[in-house]
């Protein structure tokens, strides 16, 4: 069992998200480690990208404070090593990235020297938004190769011949897109929540809903309908942008995100508990 699908072993898993470098590398290290200690099962790591299709503005800005602070993919990595944590870390990034450092590298562009860094890093998985599964053969065998587990988005949309490619392609956990646009925090969990782990029930791989879950009662409230785990990014840049934009000391922000982090974790196990604690007849 890897350290992602053993994250799941023993309840829902809380996979927080932060971009890598915000709003400096010596904060963020700082930030993420927080995050460790407020209870995160894994953690989804941001490699900025100019062009972050998926992202709403909340983290396009954080993506802009990581590049201006000097983040790249040497620096990604230096930063993942440099972590003091015990829980899975996840990159998310976009494929251009990915295979353009095979190029700087070794001269010959592809995803693979990409892959074995982040293996010697010690990254355990990816979730690259804006790869087809149709077109992810030479990632996927990358990742078999170093050991890394290659995660997809599934978006409400996502049906029939795509989707099940998506599932022959995933490991480690798929990422269930709550709701149609790009990311950001709201005030309500979308009813397509229960549509979208209805459709995936066939396949046994962890379901990890993001996209809008910002309080611990939107955790508990998604875990209840059937996930196994909850992912939180746009909630948490928010209180790294408020410690930026207040001067704020960075220590107080480490307490900020470890306290949000502590009521998503407990939010996601009240979920379960009231799932376990129904009916059979209510659960289906």
């Amino acid at each position: 069992m890897s350290g992602i699908e053993d994250a799941f072993a023993d309840g829902p898993a809380f996979i927080p998200y932060l971009a890598a470098g915000d709003p400096d590398y010596e904060r963020s290290v700082e930030y993420v480690e927080a995050l460790a200690r407020g209870g995160a099962d894994i953690i989804e790591l941001g490699l900025p990208f100019s062009e972050p299709i998926a992202e709403g503005p909340t983290i396009q800005q954080a993506i802009v404070r990581s590049l201006d602070g000097g983040m790249t993919p040497t620096r990604f990595f230096e930063f993942v090593e440099e972590l003091d944590v015990d829980v899975p870390l996840v990159c998310m990034t976009y494929y251009n990235l990915i295979y353009q450092f095979g190029r700087h590298e070794t001269g010959a562009p592809g995803p693979r020297a990409f892959v074995e860094r982040a293996a010697e890093a010690g990254l355990e998985g990816f979730v690259v938004p804006d790869l087809p599964a149709e077109e992810a053969d030479d990632l996927r065998a990358a990742c078999d190769e170093f050991g890394l587990d290659l995660i997809f988005i599934v978006a409400p949309t996502t049906r029939g011949d795509r989707l099940r490619r998506i599932m022959e392609q995933v490991s480690g956990y798929v990422y269930v897109q709550a709701r149609l646009g790009v990311t950001g925090a709201r005030d309500d969990v979308s009813s397509q929540t229960n549509e979208s782990l209805a459709r995936l029930t066939e396949w046994d791989v962890p379901k990890a809903v993001g996209f809008g879950i910002k309080t611990g009662e939107h955790a508990e409230r998604v875990v209840r309908a059937g996930a196994d785990g909850v992912i939180v990014g746009s909630a948490l840049v928010d209180i790294v942008a408020g410690g930026y934009e207040n001067d704020a000391p960075a220590a107080e922000t480490a307490r900020r995100l470890e306290e949000k982090a502590r009521e998503l974790k407990a939010g996601a196990r009240r979920g379960r508990e009231t799932a376990q604690s129904k009916p059979q007849t209510e659960r289906t």
